[in-house]
């Protein structure tokens, strides 16, 4: 009589099993995300081509204004990117309460779908920079820097995506989630998302330089126009590391408080 082994248990267990059900109705639900990469490149198209001329011909020469453009799009097609909306599915239909019965690791159930945002997010990134290459950007590190251009811009969209899964374990309300993305008005238009930060003045130079997506957009805009410049690269990590531990902070403690509650 052949013995009947127990599935392997463990953290990788459940963080994998989570990730790949994640993944699944990721692929399913392909439309959901369609606007995620329409909008940025629409605007980047028109700010292209409506800006263009008046910034290069104010800049010295040799100033692309698409490399310059180009940080902006991505990072707008990848930030609020998140499987929020089918967490709060899975709280309105039970099925998050199944699995608080069950000893899966809590932390694996916030993990497992940041795994799959994050191959998402990369995802949406690929065609954006395509795009940037068919224009004629040329970038100054290579296809490293190409590499290390879409790793900065995923891990940047992973730790902004703590803030629309504390709101969908808090609210388990779809509207409160898609209202999420209000939250990134601030980081996208008070930054130098349009202009250089030496054209800023008053005000708004002030909020540019307290903006942690200005830093971000400085280590991208340097990996593709000046080469490998570490000091700017190290801020954009820094201001990535910032905005992670804030967001996965109240991310975490919306679950522990979800938990404790069930």
């Amino acid at each position: 009589m052949s013995r009947v082994h127990p599935r392997a248990a463990g953290f990788w267990t459940d963080l994998r099993t989570v990730s790949l059900r994640s993944i699944r109705l990721t692929l399913r639900d392909p439309e959901a995300f369609g606007p995620a990469l329409v909008i940025p490149v629409f605007f980047f198209v028109v700010n292209v081509g409506a800006l263009q001329k008046f910034v290069e011909g104010n800049f010295p020469p040799g100033f692309d204004y698409k490399a310059f453009q180009l940080p902006v799009a991505v990072v707008f097609a990848v930030t609020g990117v998140s499987r929020a909306n089918a967490l709060v599915v899975d709280i309105q239909d039970g099925y998050l309460d199944r699995l608080l019965l069950t000893p899966v690791r809590r932390g694996t159930l916030l993990l497992g779908l940041m795994t799959a945002d994050f191959l998402l997010i990369t995802s949406l990134a690929v065609p954006v920079v395509l795009l940037g290459l068919i224009l004629g950007i040329d970038v100054a590190t290579g296809v490293l820097g190409i590499v290390v251009f879409v790793l900065l811009a995923g891990l940047w969209g992973l730790a902004f995506t703590g803030f629309p899964y504390a709101i969908a374990l808090r609210t388990g309300n779809p509207t409160a989630v898609n209202n999420a993305f209000l939250l990134f008005f601030p980081f996208a238009f008070l930054t130098t998302a349009y202009l250089p930060q030496e054209a800023m003045t008053g005000w708004l130079a002030t909020a540019t330089k307290l903006n942690p997506t200005t830093y971000l957009l400085e280590g991208m805009r340097a990996i593709l126009q000046t080469g490998w410049e570490w000091n700017s690269i190290g801020k954009a990590l820094l201001a990535v590391g910032l905005m992670g531990t804030i967001s996965f902070t109240v991310a975490f403690r919306s679950l522990a408080g979800r938990v404790n509650r069930n």
